[in-house]
């Protein structure tokens, strides 16, 4: 592991401050969140899993987080989604992925999808219709995204009738913490108007910020003093900045990469994401779901 930031935060020094989020690093706080995550079911009768839809720029860490989430549970690390590394996106298709339990245990109720990244500060083959497509449940599994052809109605696997089970219950944006600084300013806008026809759609948002090992050498040591690293800090309200959301709904994570082990505190931290991901779908259901009544929060 590179142990050096990132060159936009050379000039930083690392602080260590008090944690400005609390959390407990032991195998029992792991296995307590994984059991969480194990037992979560959407409170509507029609649904077994959450969909969430992964949305960021090329090389966020959207298939490493998918595979990373999957890796906890197998008890090792490996690869469930194809992961690239150039600055044109790896996946072309709609792929959703099913967060299989541990051994022996029935699937969670997860289910991760990702699509193409957004490139360039555009949405280069991806277009704002296609995006709103596949949240209202209308993109067959496997849709091959094209920049000169658009999902239409004609589309071969369309969805003309999509029920709750077929939507996307909540949106996560996945964005790199090494890259904030120098994302192209289109970036931001795009983010933006996405973040209000989703937000139309009646579909929670929050954020990854994805690569904390990159910008800080305190935390590429020791996963657990993220929350007591003052570029993190600083970096997430970057990344708030840029998304146009409150800092409450991001939350670090650190993939696995190049590591051939897990390590618990590596663990705790992705399942304290998707505990926190599940938390705003579970919202969706209880604010579309007639037999559940619940205060509806905006993102």
């Amino acid at each position: 592991m590179d142990d050096t930031p990132s060159s936009t935060f050379t000039a930083v020094r690392a602080q260590k401050v008090s944690p400005w989020r609390e959390m407990k690093w032991t195998e029992e706080q792991k296995t307590n969140l994984m059991k969480t995550v194990s037992s979560y079911r959407p409170r509507c009768e029609d649904v077994t899993q959450a969909r969430v839809l992964l949305l960021g720029p090329v090389s966020s860490g959207k298939s490493s987080f998918v595979s990373s989430v999957q890796s906890v549970f197998n008890g090792r690390v490996s690869n469930r989604a194809m992961v690239g590394s150039s600055s044109t996106s790896f996946t072309k298709k709609l792929q959703s992925f099913s967060i299989r339990g541990q051994k022996g245990e029935d699937p969670t109720g997860l289910v991760l999808c990702d699509i193409m990244g957004l490139g360039d500060g555009e949405m280069t083959g991806l277009t704002l219709h296609d995006i709103l497509s596949v949240i209202k449940g209308h993109v067959p599994e496997g849709h091959k995204f094209s920049p000169d052809q658009s999902v239409r109605s004609e589309t071969v696997g369309y969805v003309k009738r999509p029920s709750i089970k077929d939507k996307i219950h909540c949106v996560v944006f996945v964005v790199d913490a090494s890259k904030i600084l120098t994302y192209p300013k289109g970036l931001s806008t795009t983010f933006q108007q996405l973040r209000e026809h989703i937000s139309d759609l009646g579909v929670h948002q929050v954020a990854l910020l994805t690569h904390i090992d990159q910008i800080c050498p305190q935390t590429a040591k020791d996963v657990s003093q993220v929350y007591e690293s003052s570029i993190i800090r600083d970096t997430m309200g970057k990344a708030g900045a840029l998304l146009g959301m409150s800092t409450s709904y991001i939350v670090p994570v650190k993939n696995y990469s190049s590591e051939l082990d897990l390590h618990v505190n590596t663990d705790v931290l992705l399942l304290s994401a998707v505990d926190h991901i599940l938390q705003y779908a579970d919202l969706y259901f209880q604010d579309n779901t007639p037999q559940y009544t619940g205060t509806k929060i905006e993102a």
